[in-house]
């Protein structure tokens, strides 16, 4: 039996569709037929069906966006994001609690056979050092309840970014065998690695200059944001269909040639 891979006529969510990997997501999406419902804090320039505005940080924000959002929704793309030069506060409720808050708010009115990718990072490679930490934090059952965890417990400060994106993984990958079996919906995560966009310039002071140009050496260069929105899209489609809970590293190779120096070296 063959399957219809064309997204036309499909309805997608995409927050941060105003910049970056999210506006050329949003553009691939367009061009492919599909009707963008864009959730963002600015409205994006480009053609879209619908802009909701959302403030991630904040719950009730939130909670009035997903009150907005249609049914039979083909997917929702959780690619909107804040760099680990802001607080980290802050940086924890957009990066995790918000982006969970609205999955679990926007979860009834995606389709059977519909798709969440959620753009997470190289820099939560290590989760599994820590993931019975995120197991924990993952278990949480609000976004106040992930609040109180966060504040009652320990964790390294100096590198949010890279800890809540390892608790993105974590979450994503836990909890996406219970979302298919409960909705048909399958959960999957993208990593890149440094990609052009205008905050590319704060990763490089919060993760360190020399982290980013070691990946940029190996990498030869920076992804562009249509080079991560190709991936998005595949995993947002039913082309990948039995693809459920994977975290897909789209890092030009940086991970792959990091693994191949400690191998001549052994």
């Amino acid at each position: 039996m063959s399957v219809d891979f064309s997204l036309k006529g499909s309805r997608f969510v995409v927050t941060g569709a105003a910049s970056g990997i999210g506006r050329a997501t949003t553009a691939k999406l367009v061009r492919s037929g599909a009707d963008v419902i864009a959730l963002d804090r600015q409205p994006p320039s480009d053609a879209v069906a619908e802009f909701v505005r959302v403030d991630l940080a904040d719950p009730q924000s939130i909670a009035a966006a997903a009150s907005k959002l249609p049914g039979d929704l083909a997917g929702l793309l959780n690619i909107a994001g804040v760099p680990g030069t802001v607080e980290p506060e802050i940086l924890a409720r957009v990066n995790y609690l918000g982006l969970r808050m609205l999955t679990e708010a926007a979860l009834p009115n995606i389709r059977t056979g519909g798709a969440i990718v959620n753009v997470a990072s190289t820099a939560g490679e290590n989760w599994r050092d820590n993931v019975s930490a995120h197991l924990e934090l993952a278990d949480t059952r609000s976004f106040a309840e992930g609040l109180d965890w966060i504040a009652s417990h320990s964790w390294p400060r100096e590198r949010a970014y890279a800890w809540f994106k390892e608790a993105l993984i974590v979450w994503a990958t836990a909890k996406s065998s219970g979302i298919r079996a409960k909705h048909g919906v399958r959960m999957n995560c993208v990593s890149p690695g440094p990609v052009d966009t205008p905050i590319l310039e704060q990763f490089r002071i919060s993760l360190g200059e020399a982290r980013v140009s070691d990946a940029l050496r190996r990498g030869g260069g920076a992804a562009r944001p249509d080079d991560i929105a190709d991936p998005i899209v595949f995993l947002a489609s039913a082309a990948s269909r039995w693809i459920v809970g994977s975290n897909l590293v789209v890092d030009g190779g940086v991970s792959a040639s990091r693994l191949e120096e400690m191998s001549l070296a052994a």
